[in-house]
């Protein structure tokens, strides 16, 4: 009975099995144990009920196991049976086991068909029991019947997938004998989850329903379809001994008795019937629990490690205790507040690597975005008008002043828009931010409620402010245009520019400085018929774009110089995931080769900013809109040579004093969000938010717990005290003890894995369609002088076993006549 010294492996491993009720299924499924499965009267229900010697299971037609059932034998002096949910009650009335089961079982899924995946446990004490776990698992169906689900079948191949999966399990496959071994769907499920059969054991039932001539003695032998474990054949009860309440002692004495006299079964009547099943079983699932122990202890461990932490901050928490309350409170303050500004100044201790956030993106806007809402306002057609009317009826000799100052104060003024819709997309980063960090709080929900109503509502006073302050700061250079700032280019200066620009083939007077701005992956468009589209590793600095065959940087394929060069946007094609932009020379020159306009690709939202934000930096600016919206006036082409003159030098002195606003504005920009808002909303996180949680005047009910919370706290410190217990009682395992090798590999591919569909009825070997198929020592015929010759070497091979021998020498499957 079992290994030597090993006898109470089995008991402290069903005490694992009770510490670890309380973690939940994943764990139980990692306990060594063995799982029964089979179909539908395959008589699993008669073979558990053999061990026990008692009637204790629910019978009926259709599903009748519709919950695993985790049993437990155990060996001692008084029969009785106890359920893990009904802790303390001894039950020695088997029926009240039965019913019990049925009434657990309808409790938690109701009168209907369906099943659950959540186990009964029950275990039995009884002095006619060997120690063994099983788990009885809801038998294989194909049909739905009744109110049973639809998808039935696979919810119950799921569950038992979800258990045999498990590599320290032991598989029990039973199959009624007056069926095909073949087509087992037992056995199948065994063959995808242990293709090897290390943790398969065949159990071949109703041998006594066989028909008349017809046995299983090669499959018991190991001979015919073998598994590494081989198959033991037991007889049950029939319906008929079942109806007239025959005791099981009896059923045990008639199962021996027809071993015995039956001609096919006497020999090997010593390994057959349930009695040696059940040591079997307790000696297999002993050795098994011994060399699965080491890992199902790591597993324990790191799932504990795990817990620890948390579970320690749990226990020392007392959610009536006010002091408690209060500090608690206080350190999630604190913690939102270092949270936020982690958040914000970059040194989370999470670090994103997906999408920017907090503080990474808000910069992002002050420094790309924002720029790149700073373009250069279409403005000759203005200016032309703004000259016209204040010549009026006259004609012009010189340029007006009036008309520089208009034009200034018009391009000042439609500064606010991009101002304060930068102002806007801050403060919605900034609400973003908070939200993230509150987040954490929704173990008090109404500490995290009014936290983010309060902080939202300082962002958006903050925000006012802020607005404000660059409204007057826009308002202060709108008061007055200082023509004598030392960066402003008078009329003289600009001619003068000019002049030089024009001997030295430069337009512009912008100097550019020789610094690379930018650099990145682009693709080029050329055309279908062209080459299609080609990536090009860019290079942009102040006076070109250059590209590279690859980022080493050492084959050059091209350099466009940027004068001239506008930018002009491009709307992305229905079935394309690029980004696009185009640059084109405003003189109407090819821009590369022959293409006047060259289209440029990347592969997001953000690199299309980024590269726009850095041309601005370089001084290609979006291509200018050549009419207003209403279509009024006359063409952007003057018939006037001295107007286009006036106009000229008047854009040239806008461009200069609008470059020195937008380089102040751009400077002042983030210093005012960053004084007006972002510090000021960390400094109140930091400082006045406690106070006005505590103005509230409600801290006690602040700080409730959410149910979910409380719940989960409770199931943290339920499993940490679980995994304890089950390390302590693994920690009382000795495991330096003899074991049974397992037995020889085997061929076991005449198993056909149950991902595979079925053949029809019509395609498959008639011989196996027979009611009866296992007409084995009748149907089977080898070859008389070839068996012959054979059979002269049995004598003189060291065969371990007579099976393992017959697969060595037969490795084909037998021919059937």
């Amino acid at each position: 009975m079992g290994n030597s010294g090993m006898e109470e492996l089995i008991p402290l491993v069903n005490r694992l099995q009770d510490a670890l009720s309380s973690v939940g299924e994943s764990s139980s499924f990692h306990l060594p144990q063995i799982v029964v499965v089979g179909g539908q009267s395959a008589g699993k229900t008669s073979v558990l009920e053999n061990f026990v010697g008692r009637d204790f299971l629910p019978r009926g037609s259709g599903i009748v196991t519709r919950r695993p059932l985790i049993l437990q034998l155990h060996i001692a002096n008084t029969e009785y049976g106890e359920f893990l949910h009904c802790k303390g009650k001894k039950f020695t009335d088997f029926d009240e086991i039965r019913k019990e089961i049925e009434a657990e079982t309808s409790r938690l899924i109701g009168s209907k068909k369906g099943i659950s995946p959540v186990p009964i446990n029950l275990r039995i004490h009884s002095p006619h029991v060997l120690n063994l776990t099983l788990v009885d698992l809801p038998g294989i169906t194909k049909v739905p019947v009744g109110d049973q689900p639809a998808d039935i079948e696979y919810q119950i191949r799921d569950m038992i997938m979800q258990y045999i999966c498990n590599e320290n399990c032991l598989i029990l496959a039973v199959t009624p004998a007056n069926t095909d071994l073949a087509n087992s769907d037992a056995l199948k499920l065994a063959k995808d989850v242990d293709p090897q059969g290390q943790r398969t054991i065949g159990v071949i039932t109703k041998l006594d329903l066989m028909d008349d001539g017809t046995d299983a003695r090669e499959i018991l032998e190991n001979r015919l379809l073998p598994l590494r474990r081989g198959y033991i054949g037991v007889v049950n009860r029939s319906q008929k001994d079942i109806d007239g309440k025959k005791d099981i002692k009896a059923a045990l004495l008639a199962e021996k008795k027809f071993i015995l006299s039956h001609p096919s079964y006497k020999h090997m009547a010593e390994t057959m019937g349930t009695p040696y099943l059940q040591k079997i079983l307790n000696q297999q699932l002993t050795n098994h629990i011994r060399e699965t122990l080491p890992a199902f202890r790591s597993h324990l461990q790191g799932q504990f490690l795990a817990l620890k932490k948390e579970a320690e901050e749990y226990r020392q928490y007392s959610p009536a205790d006010p002091a408690r309350r209060t500090k608690t409170l206080l350190q999630l303050v604190q913690r939102l507040a270092v949270d936020f500004e982690k958040l914000i100044e970059g040194s989370g201790d999470k670090v994103d690597t997906v999408n920017l956030s907090g503080g990474a993106k808000i910069n992002r806007i002050f420094h790309e975005r924002f720029p790149y809402e700073l373009v250069k306002m279409q403005m000759r057609r203005e200016i032309n008008y703004a000259i016209r009317n204040i010549h009026g009826v006259r004609t012009g000799l010189f340029t007006p002043d009036m008309a520089f100052e208009a034009i200034v104060k018009k391009q000042i003024s439609r500064l606010k828009g991009p101002c304060m819709k930068l102002i806007g997309m801050v403060g919605q980063e900034l609400t973003t931010t908070v939200y993230q960090c509150i987040n954490k709080l929704s173990s008090f929900p109404k500490l995290r409620d009014e936290t983010e109503k309060i902080v939202t509502t300082e962002i958006h006073e903050q925000e006012s402010k802020c607005r404000e302050q660059v409204l007057l700061l826009i308002d202060i250079q709108l008061a007055y245009i200082n023509t004598k700032h030392e960066d402003f280019i008078g009329f003289t200066n600009t001619q003068q520019m000019k002049d030089q620009s024009n001997k030295t083939g430069k337009a512009g007077n912008q100097v550019r400085l020789s610094m690379v701005i930018h650099k990145g992956w682009l693709t080029i468009n050329m055309g279908i018929m062209k080459g299609g589209a080609k990536e090009f590793w860019f290079i942009l600095s102040a006076e070109s774009l250059s590209w590279f065959k690859d980022d080493e940087e050492k084959e050059k394929k091209y350099m466009l110089p940027l004068d001239n060069l506008r930018l002009r946007d491009v709307e992305k094609g229905f079935m394309s995931s690029k980004f696009v932009f185009a640059v084109f020379n405003t003189e109407s020159r090819n821009v590369y080769k022959d293409y006047k306009c060259l289209e440029l690709a990347c592969n997001s939202q953000e690199e299309l900013d980024s590269w726009k934000a850095s041309l601005l930096r370089a001084g290609v600016y979006p291509e200018k809109v050549a009419a207003d919206k209403h279509g009024n006036g006359a063409p952007e082409n003057f018939t006037d040579p001295q107007l286009e003159r006036q106009v000229e030098t008047i854009r040239s002195l806008v461009d200069s004093y609008m470059s020195i606003i937008h380089k102040t504005i751009r400077d002042l920009m983030p210093k005012t969000i960053m004084h007006l808002m972002i510090n000021s909303v960390k400094e109140f996180i930091s400082s006045e938010l406690l106070a006005q949680l505590y103005a509230l005047g409600e801290c006690s009910v602040l700080m409730d717990e959410s149910p979910e919370q409380q719940k989960h706290r409770e199931e943290v410190l339920r499993k940490h005290a679980a995994l304890k217990e089950a390390l302590a009682v693994i920690g009382e395992i000795s495991t330096s003890t003899c074991t049974t090798p397992l037995p020889p590999p085997v061929d076991s591919s005449w198993i056909k894995s149950s991902r595979y569909k079925r053949l029809s009825t019509g395609a498959r070997d008639n011989s196996l369609s027979t009611p009866s198929s296992f007409h084995l020592s009748r149907s089977v015929s080898f070859t008389p002088p070839f068996f012959l010759s054979l059979s002269m070497y049995f004598v003189l091979l060291p065969i371990p076993s007579f099976p393992h021998a017959i697969t060595n020498i037969f490795p084909f499957p037998p021919t059937f006549s």
